[in-house]
């Protein structure tokens, strides 16, 4: 059966690819990805059987999702694609730290969040993460970014300027806010990779 009749986010569709080919070579070769703010549920079936045997453990904010990141795991038949659950970032303690899962946490992934939330979801999201991952785990999160406060394309400062209009707390993110708060939850910012569409991905290692 074909995915046709399966709800579909366009940027997931185009950069699915690409941020597959790099995670490939990030993320640890065993244990639990957990993705914040999976969405659809896309990327979890494009990538949870590619990056078998890591299990790929999606999450929402939005209850409203949580059906639809079902129907792309039933459709997707994996045995590494587990159940979605709910999961705000600006909690004190995330659900799945109550809970075990199939395999220890050693990554996280966060694709198209920051800037269509407020700062303090970013903040949440790397104390969570300072919190959830072990020693050399590591923190992915991909998206449009300034460096320097400065936008690296015009499409871009006009989507910033776009998503301020929508929420005043929303916004492209700078790089250096973003490592500063990093480091203060012992997350430290090891690679700046370029991407398509004037996007790029931030890879952050756990200290200890």
């Amino acid at each position: 059966m074909t995915s046709d009749y399966l709800p579909k986010r366009p940027a997931a569709e185009r950069n699915s690819g690409v941020i597959l080919n790099l995670l490939k070579d990030i993320l640890p070769p065993t244990g639990t990805v957990l993705e914040i703010s999976s969405g659809t549920g896309q990327h979890a079936a494009y990538f949870s059987s590619a990056l078998a045997p890591r299990f790929w453990q999606p999450s929402e904010f939005d209850p409203a999702l949580i059906n639809t990141i079902d129907m792309w795991r039933n459709h997707s038949n994996s045995d590494f694609f587990l159940s979605p659950i709910i999961l705000d970032v600006c909690r004190k303690v995330w659900p799945i730290e109550k809970i075990k899962p199939n395999a220890p946490i050693t990554s996280i992934v966060n694709i198209n969040m920051i800037h269509i939330a407020p700062w303090e979801a970013c903040l949440g999201l790397l104390a969570g993460a300072g919190r959830v991952l072990k020693k050399d785990g590591i923190l992915y999160i991909y998206g449009p970014f300034k460096r320097g406060h400065k936008h690296n394309s015009l499409g871009n400062k006009k989507f910033d300027l776009s998503l301020k209009e929508k929420n005043p707390s929303w916004g492209i993110r700078n790089i250096e806010d973003i490592e500063k708060a990093a480091m203060n939850n012992n997350l430290l910012l090891e690679k700046i990779e370029e991407m398509p569409v004037n996007n790029k991905s931030l890879v952050f290692r756990k200290l200890r």
